[in-house]
Order: structure tokens, then sequence, then C-alpha cells
């Protein structure tokens, strides 16, 4: 879990605004395919019919949902910090694979300088939007008006995909550990 200050600060920086939500959330999924590869072991299902699951014929499925989340995450937080993010070949097919990739994605992302990711607020961010465009804006609106919403989507659709299968998930699944909070 990426560490969140016990003063906490009346403004977010930008690592904590990018990469301890991306941890939470992704440490979050990583449990949902713990649970998903219970379920197949129970239900005795190939895990790998859980991967290739879409909600819609023309939507993506499971392992690419997870795959792009987890771009979206190092992509992010590489990018905010001022470097080229590294390229990860997209060749996950089973549960675990998928865990892997979760796991790689948030060792990039937690070996970034926080300071450089902080310094990259106010920095020109340029990112590709599909094979042919690039897009230039401030590190502070690509984080909220791009990277976030696109991470959130593909990390609600791996979930809703596995929920549909009939993995039991809720929303404390989907949310993950929340610092600083414990129910009673």
């Amino acid at each position: 879990m990426f560490p969140w200050p016990k003063d906490f600060p009346m403004s977010l920086t930008m690592t904590q605004s990018s990469v301890a939500v991306f941890d939470q959330t992704l440490q979050a999924m990583s449990a949902w395919l713990d649970k998903a590869e219970a379920f197949c072991a129970a239900k005795k299902i190939d895990g790998t019919v859980l991967t290739a699951t879409r909600l819609a014929p023309d939507m993506l499925p499971l392992s690419r949902q997870v795959q792009i989340a987890c771009d979206f995450a190092k992509n992010t937080a590489g990018r905010l910090a001022g470097v080229e993010p590294p390229k990860f070949e997209d060749h996950e097919k089973t549960l675990p694979e998928l865990q892997a990739r979760i796991a790689k994605a948030l060792a990039y992302a937690h070996s970034l300088a926080t300071a450089d990711i902080n310094a990259g607020a106010l920095r020109d961010v340029t990112f590709p939007v599909g094979p042919e465009m690039k897009v230039t804006m401030k590190g502070q609106e690509f984080l909220a008006h791009f990277a976030l919403p696109n991470f959130y989507f593909h990390s609600t659709n791996a979930y809703s995909i596995l929920r549909h299968c009939g993995v039991e998930l809720g929303k404390r699944d989907f949310m993950g550990a929340i610092p600083g909070f414990a129910p009673h």
C-alpha cells in the first residue's frame, strides 16, 4: 500500500493524486483476480474463459481491461515524472499473468521519484490518443481530465466483467483498502 502521510496536507500532491490512487485500485483489482481464481477452481472453470469475457460484443475482454488500466497507471506516473514509460507487451491470457502485470505496473510507478511526479503538475505532458494523434496538456489537467477517468473506466469494466461472470464481489472489493479507514 502506498504510504499516506499522517499529517494530511490541505492540498494533494500529484503523487497522492496519481500513484496512491493507482495503488489502491490496482491492489483491489489484484484481490478481484484472487477471488476470480478461487471462483474458477470451485466451479471447475478454465480461468481463460473469464479473461476472454466481454460485457458486450463491441467491448474489450477482461484481459485487455486489466492491461489498459495497468498501462494508464504506469504511463501516467511516467509522463508526470517527465520520463517515457516502458512499453509492456500485451500477451497476458491467464489470471496469474494479469496478476503479474498489475505487480509490474505498480513496481514501475513506485520506482519513480516523488519529487519528479509532483513537479509534473505544471509540466506539459504529451500523450497519444489513438494510433495517429497526440495531445499536450498540463500535468494537472492530464491527470484529472484524461488519465484518471480512463483508468477508472477500464478498472470498472474489469470489475463488472467479473461480477457478470458470477465472481462474488461487492463495493468494498471495488474500493480496496482505504488509507486511514477502519470500519467499526
